[in-house]
Formats: structure tokens, sequence, C-alpha cells
């Protein structure tokens, strides 16, 4: 996560101009150490929520409002009394420090205009709100920090506030090229650790992102740079802190197979390619609430199908080691044929033997060579020749049962897998639904009910619009690539699929229309992106007219065999409009 100085002037920047001039309304203290403000300005109520949250700090705008506890906490009632009517004069940021400051006006209790600073403390489990009167005086902070937990700075009523400097950290956005090259040769570490350890407000990834743009190894040693690479690199980074300060930000977040990996207020060119692809944004504001939203919904779903995952893992794990065993047990049988030469050889040639011998020496018929058989001396000819088709006989059972065995292995390997990738697909709650009723069904989960009533399911395929106005709908599990194949889709309809992985289906409805070119790409795409290759540059894709597609006699639900089919090259991604 790049929650540092440069998205903070990005905030900053945005804050400014909805903010300034703006009268405090209301204010609230959702949760012991969340703020939510109520600010009027230019005929507009806006929200604006700010968390000190010590594992997700962050500040951003919200149309959503939060319930409060019946009696306001202290910290609450404090600002409440001092500026519960004030007026945003100026909100500031100092240097690129991951630090906001509300500068506020207000009537005291002698109806004096005067003004206090709330200074927003955005780092990590530091983080803090902290109420000041003009002159740095504190007020109380949201959290208080004492001498016994902090030998740094103390945050108490009464004691001055500062910024801690607890390294020695250059600003960015004055660091001199002298001074830059001192600091990055005192330091062994990697240029792009180096970078955010000596300069505030540099997170990881803008190291790294640092180094991309200067094409330097990020794993080099900083003290280890020449006196061109020092100055190309500082160079660089004057470069991106001229666009901080004249506000050119480009917010965005960086998704790899569909996860949300990274954000930044700069475009982060260190991510180009490898299956990543970035999302642009208008504001920063809204680029938190959607990261932060989309993170809690994957991580929510990952815990909700952390039982299901570890059902299904276990049975393709075992699977897996059934398959490997009959497949050993299939080779061992390919002898088979050996043994039914020996007695018919025994039997043409045994009349040679006189007895007690260890082995033969023949002609073999069926190939003109000659061929030694072993055999047991205590036994005749014909007892040996009986004793290799016995032999032949058993592998030859065993082969047929193993044939037929090792099918089905493989039949319950695919439809597990194709569970599995069924389950990081899920988005939502509903989606697992299905999953969980499938697994019930085909007996790896117990039902736990006596009305033998299926779950109720409200999940349902997604649907897409092509960029020709063709309607597009996938599958998000077994049951659904089902239903959309044999009950939505018509003869002429397109079908797609991965080639060869598990995925979803994905129909297009022709409507009587011939599908252009674009399309099909489009659809091509979906169809990658909703199967296990996601995370692959480049997806193989069948696709053909859904009346030449068939359910496989048997099967699991989505299983389909189909022949004559056309392919193409996709890469994952979604590049449609979906709808609701």
């Amino acid at each position: 996560m790049a929650f540092d100085g440069i998205v903070i002037a990005n905030l900053v920047k945005d804050l400014k101009i909805k903010l300034e001039g703006g009268k405090i309304n209301k204010i609230a203290q959702p949760e012991k150490d969340e703020l939510l403000f109520t600010i009027k300005n230019n005929r507009e109520n806006l929200r604006l929520l700010i968390s000190v949250n010590a594992s997700l700090p962050l500040i951003y705008f919200t149309e959503k409002n939060k319930p409060s506890p019946l009696t306001a906490p202290n910290f609450c009632m404090l600002l409440r009394k001092h500026i519960g009517t004030g007026r945003i004069v100026e909100i500031t940021q100092p240097g690129l420090e991951r630090i906001i400051e509300f500068h506020i006006e207000h009537l005291d209790d002698l109806g004096d205009l005067c003004r206090k600073r709330l200074i927003v403390e955005l780092m990590g489990k530091h983080s803090n709100i902290i109420f000041c009167k003009e002159d740095g005086t504190i007020l109380d902070s949201i959290k208080h920090i004492s001498a016994q937990v902090s030998s740094v700075r103390e945050v108490l009523p009464g004691r001055a506030y500062f910024i801690p400097q607890t390294t020695e950290k250059a600003d960015p956005l004055s660091v001199t090229a002298p001074e830059f090259s001192r600091l990055m040769k005192e330091t062994p570490a990697p240029v792009h650790k180096a970078l955010y350890l000596k300069l505030t407000g540099i997170s990881p990834v803008m190291g790294q992102e640092l180094c991309h743009l200067a094409s330097l190894e990020e794993d080099h040693s900083a003290n280890e740079l020449s006196e061109a690479e020092l100055t190309h690199l500082h160079r660089t980074l004057s470069l991106m802190m001229e666009d901080v300060t004249d506000g050119n930000f480009s917010p965005n977040i960086v998704y790899r197979s569909g996860e949300p990996v990274e954000f930044s207020a700069l475009p982060l060119t260190c991510f180009e390619g490898g299956g990543y692809e970035a999302r642009p944004y208008d504001t920063i504001s809204l680029l938190l609430e959607n990261y932060y939203a989309e993170k809690n919904t994957i991580t929510r779903i990952k815990q909700k199908s952390a039982d299901l995952r570890r059902i299904v893992q276990t049975a393709l794990e075992r699977n897996y080691k059934k398959y490997d065993l009959q497949m050993k047990q299939l080779k061992d049988t390919e002898k088979r044929d050996k043994y039914k030469v020996y007695g018919e050889l025994l039997n043409t040639y045994g009349y040679e033997l006189a007895g007690k011998e260890k082995e033969l020496k023949c002609l073999n018929y069926y190939t003109g060579e000659e061929i030694r058989i072993p055999l047991d001396p205590q036994l005749t000819a014909r007892e040996n020749s009986q004793k290799f088709f016995d032999k032949y006989n058993k592998l030859k059972r065993t082969y047929e049962a193993l044939t037929e065995l090792t099918l089905e292995t493989k039949k319950e390997v695919e439809h597990l897998e194709s569970i599995s990738t069924a389950l990081d697909i899920a988005l939502k709650e509903d989606d697992l639904v299905q999953i969980k009723e499938e697994l019930t069904e085909y007996g790896y989960i117990k039902r736990h009910y006596t009305s033998g009533k299926k779950a109720k399911i409200t999940s349902r395929p997604f649907h897409y619009l092509s960029s020709d106005g063709f309607h597009m709908y996938v599958g998000k599990n077994n049951y659904q690539n089902e239903e959309l194949t044999f009950k939505l889709a018509t003869g002429n309809d397109w079908w797609f699929h991965a080639k060869g992985i598990p995925g979803s289906h994905v129909i297009v409805k022709a409507e009587g229309r011939e599908l252009p070119d674009r399309t099909f790409e489009e659809a091509g795409a979906l169809a990658a992106y909703y199967s296990k290759g996601r995370g692959s540059d480049k997806v193989e894709i069948d696709y053909i007219q859904k009346k030449h597609v068939k359910k496989a006699a048997g099967g699991a639900p989505g299983f389909v065999i189909y022949h004559t089919n056309y392919s193409l090259i996709a890469e994952p991604k979604i590049t449609v409009e979906e709808l609701p």
C-alpha cells in the first residue's frame, strides 16, 4: 500500500478545492479512532471520514453516514465545543510528510475570532488526530501518547506539538544534488530501499518506481552508484517532485488477476506488463474509498470461502495421489503382452525341452528374432506356459479396470479444479452458495438439515455489453455454466471457453446478426480473464456456435464436448461494460 507523502499531497489538493472556506456543520466520532465531519461549502454538504486506525489509517470523502454512539466521546465533545461551527480557512501539508493540517477559524467564549489547528498524522501504527492552539499547544488528541509509551514525543494536553525526527531524512521537494548523493553513498541498502529510508514521504513502491524511471536495478546497493547514476536518479526525483508541486496527479489502482495490488497518486510504470492493469480515477478520495472497499470485499470472501477451499484442496490432493498411483500401476500392465507371447511360444517349442531348464531359446515368429524365455525348472513346459497365460490374464483384467478408474479419477480432478476456479471468481457471499451446493450434491460436504431442501440461490452470471452492442454472459460456477450453455443460449449464439483449463463459459447472444471481430476479441478476453489462466499474459480460447456444443455424457454440470472449433489468443482482461 502506497499511502505515502505523494498520496497525501494529492489528498491535500482535493481537500483544498472542496473544503477551504467551508463551514463545519457536524462532528461525529463513530469509532474510538475515527472522526466523521459534515462540511457545507459552495451549497454542497460533504462528508469527510478520518480514520487513524493503526492497521488502516485513511482520509477520504464519503456519501455514507455511520451511526455514532449515544454519548459522544470526550475528544468529540471538545471539538464540537471549539470548532463545531468553525470555518476551514486553510489546509496544508508540511513538506512531504504524511500529515494534513486543517486551520480552522471560530469564535471563542468572548466572541473573539481565533484559530485552531486540527492535525491528522497518517503514519501507520503511529497515526493520530491532534487538536492544537494556533501556537502549537496541544489541547487534546484522539490517542494519548505518554512518555511511558514513546520516548520520542509525548502527545498530551498542554505539551507543545512538533513533528518527530527519529532518523535523518531529507525533504524530497527541496533536497539538493550534493545532499542527495551524500545520503545515498552512506546507505549500503538496495537503491529502492535507500530512497524511502532517506527521503520523507517516499514509500517502497515509489522507490521502485524511481529506480524504474531512472533505468536502475532496484536491488543494486545505493552506496555503489556512480556519480552519473546518482545525478540521473536525483534528476528523476526532481521531475517527479515537480509533478507533485504542480499538482499533476494521476490517481490509479494497479490490478492483477482482478485484485487490487497497489495504488498511487502518480503513474506506476514499474507495473506495466506482466498481467498488471492500471485503472485511473478522477479523484484520490474516490480511489481510496474503492480500493479499501474492494480489498475488504476480497478479504471477506477469502475468509468466507476458506472452509470450501480447504475441502476442495484436500479432495484434490487425495485425487492427485490416487491418479499418480493408478497411472504407475497402469504402466506396469504394459508388459502383459510379453507374457502372452511367452505362453504361445512355449506351446509351440516346448517339446524341445527335456526338463529342469531355466530358460528356452527360440525364434519369436512375431518379430523374426531370437528370444530367451525364463522358466521355472520345477515346472513342465505346459505348466510354465499356463503360468505366463495366468499372468497375462491378470494384467489384462487390471489394465481394463485401471483404464476405467483413471478416467473417473481424471474427471473428478477436472471437476474439483473447476470448482477451485469458481472460488477464485466469486466476488460476493451469494456466489459461494451455489458452489457449496455443488460440493454437497457430489458428496464432498454432508447435508446437515433433514428437509433436503437446497439453499436459496441469488447469485447470477456476469452480464456485459460488447462495444458493438452484443449481450455477453459469463458463468461464475459450473451450475451457471450449464444454465448459460443449455438454457439461455440458442443454436446460433457463440460459446467461448479457455482451452484445456478450468474456466467460465462465455455466451454471446447473436440475435440473428453476424458478430464483428471486435466482439470475438472482447468475448475471448472475458473467457481468458474468468479462467485458471487469468494470471498469464495470453490464453488460448476455443469458440464455436452453441449448436455444436454437447453435454458430456455422465459429466459434471458445465462439462461439454465439441469438435471443429475455432481458436484465438486473448489477453485476460475486461474491456467491456458490465450491466446489472
